[in-house]
């Protein structure tokens, strides 16, 4: 699913970078002389097990607690010290420095609405990290220090490296575009720009290469490529650059379905998810001396909560607007299970991420929602929704699912919800409100409004269901009768006669989709399903 083609199209380490010279992380010492002791010995303990000792349960700990404990005592409003200011602790290695950047500016982007020096900086810090990363096993020269032991991160940082780096680029698309927005509704009301509007769509302009959405594909299929289940790179991961690249290529997978489904690119988003359900694809260790467990590419996947949880919303909605809705049933179903045992047993309660498990929730039971009415047969169906979370979706959407039945407007409603903030990728023209007046806005065309992405999406699928709609009563009487004259059935939907084939084939094409032939949400092979399965 990754041509080769499209990896030389992405390589493009040369690339001018962004001409603001920004940085995320504050610097008040060129040493570490004036650092607390346990920073001092949080990074020196980092950095002997993501460089030499490679113990899962120790990365753990310091990862998910203690960096936790010392930012909420000492960098709760503020930023971490700067790479230069711990360097002493880390033996200069630049591969953890460009880690530990990273780490700390997503610790900064978090405390408040960050400009866009700030999110132009983000891009130039994720830049350094996965050109560093990947300049380790790339090319022919082997880049690994002296001595070195490559490079183990847990599958959870691997994945939190990469959702940030997705939302940020999520981010930056809707600031870009609202500001240009923004700025083209007031030249084209002949209003003056302030001075703020004007520096921040000069600071876009000069830096249009910064989250442009060909490098961000591009970084994201050049790590799927270094950590992918073949002899030839699980040989240059292990000798150069370490067990860190079998997780990252397995998130990247992740944020990469992710990406495409945020884009609008549905196959390419179920595409994304091939390397983790390749069955052929050797176990991967957990890490440790001895190598620890064995797992395979989906059980190193879903041990993340997060990743596992990102995978099934985003495949559910993928298949859903791609109208493979029984796939789309199963993998929401299953998920929504998970997270119901979940919130029972109290498994989330201890997560920082509860809130947004609960939201999540609430989403996928919406999309089941929709399911369960455009194929009422999904929820009747234990082996594909169970009857617990089925039961949970008639309870809370009886209402709306009760508006659609009685003919008025539900589904835009639920889908609006429970849909995922798409994103337009496209850069605008800056000069036409820089240097363009009111008259070369009106020549334009429509302005913007920030919410085209989305409203695209919704608009697609509201038509879709106006089409299911329509055909609903004739599938009941397709139900009913077991032979039926065409006038009759025309004169039963109030159709004329003439026009009743174009409808039947309508319906034909409608009720019938393409189903996977497995239970796992990434697998590329489908088979047609029968006509009367919805």
């Amino acid at each position: 699913p990754f041509p080769a083609y499209r990896l030389d199209l992405y390589r493009t380490p040369n690339s001018p970078q962004p001409t603001i010279n920004a940085t995320m992380s504050a610097d008040p010492s060129s040493s570490d002389a004036c650092l607390p002791s346990p920073i001092k010995d949080f990074v020196f303990d980092l950095h002997d097990t993501a460089r030499r000792s490679h113990l899962a349960p120790e990365q753990s700990a310091l990862y998910a607690a203690t960096y936790a404990a010392l930012t909420r005592k000492y960098f709760e409003s503020n930023p971490w010290p700067s790479a230069k200011a711990i360097s002493s602790e880390c033996g200069d290695d630049p591969l953890f420095l460009a880690v530990y950047t990273e780490l700390t500016a997503r610790h900064l982007h978090s405390l408040g609405r960050p400009s866009v020096t700030d999110r132009i900086a983000g891009w130039c810090v994720y830049s350094k990290l996965f050109d560093a990363l990947l300049s380790e096993v790339e090319g022919d020269v082997p880049t690994r220090a002296p001595g070195g032991n490559g490079l183990f991160l847990l599958p959870t940082w691997c994945f939190d490296v990469l959702h940030e780096f997705v939302y940020q680029f999520q981010g930056f698309c809707q600031f870009r575009t609202n500001a240009y927005a923004a700025a083209a509704r007031a030249k084209g009301e002949g209003k003056t720009l302030g001075d703020g509007v004007t520096e921040t769509l000069q600071v876009l302009s000069e830096n249009r290469e910064a989250w442009a959405v060909e490098k961000v594909l591009g970084y994201l299929h050049r790590l799927i490529a270094a950590g992918a289940s073949t002899p030839a790179t699980i040989a240059t991961t292990a000798t150069r650059g370490g067990p860190a690249y079998r997780h990252l290529g397995l998130m990247a997978s992740v944020a990469l379905s992710r990406l495409e489904c945020l884009l609008g690119d549905y196959t390419s988003s179920l595409l994304a998810l091939g390397p983790i359900f390749d069955p052929t694809a050797p176990k991967i260790p957990g890490g440790g001396a001895e190598g620890g467990e064995m797992r395979t590419a989906e059980e190193v996947v879903q041990s993340v909560i997060p990743a596992r949880i990102s995978l099934s919303y985003h495949a559910g909605v993928s298949y859903l607007l791609l109208r493979r809705y029984r796939d789309a049933a199963a993998t929401l179903g299953a998920i929504g299970t998970y997270m119901q045992r979940g919130f029972k047993s109290g498994m989330f309660r201890s997560s920082p991420h509860s809130d947004q498990f609960g939201r999540q929730y609430d989403r996928v039971l919406a999309l089941l929602a929709i399911l369960g009415h455009v194929c009422p047969n999904l929820l009747a169906d234990a082996g594909v929704v169970e009857d617990g979370v089925a039961r949970l979706v008639r309870e809370r959407h009886s209402g709306q699912l009760t508006k659609i039945e009685s003919g008025e407007e539900g589904y835009e409603e639920l889908f609006v919800f429970a849909c995922p903030k798409f994103i337009s990728a496209n850069v605008p023209d800056y000069n036409r409100v820089l240097i363009g007046d009111a008259a070369t806005q009106a020549e334009g065309g429509d302005v913007p409004t920030g919410q085209d992405a989305y409203r695209l999406q919704v608009r697609n699928f509201t038509s879709e269901m106006d089409v299911q709609s329509t055909l609903r009563k004739l599938r009941s009487y397709m139900k009913l009768y077991t032979s039926i004259d065409v006038a009759k059935l025309a004169a039963f939907n109030d159709v004329k006669a003439e026009e009743m084939g174009q409808l039947l084939l309508t319906y034909r094409h409608k009720t019938r989709q393409l189903q996977s032939t497995t239970a796992t949400a990434g697998d590329a092979d489908a088979a047609e399903a029968d006509p009367a399965a919805p």
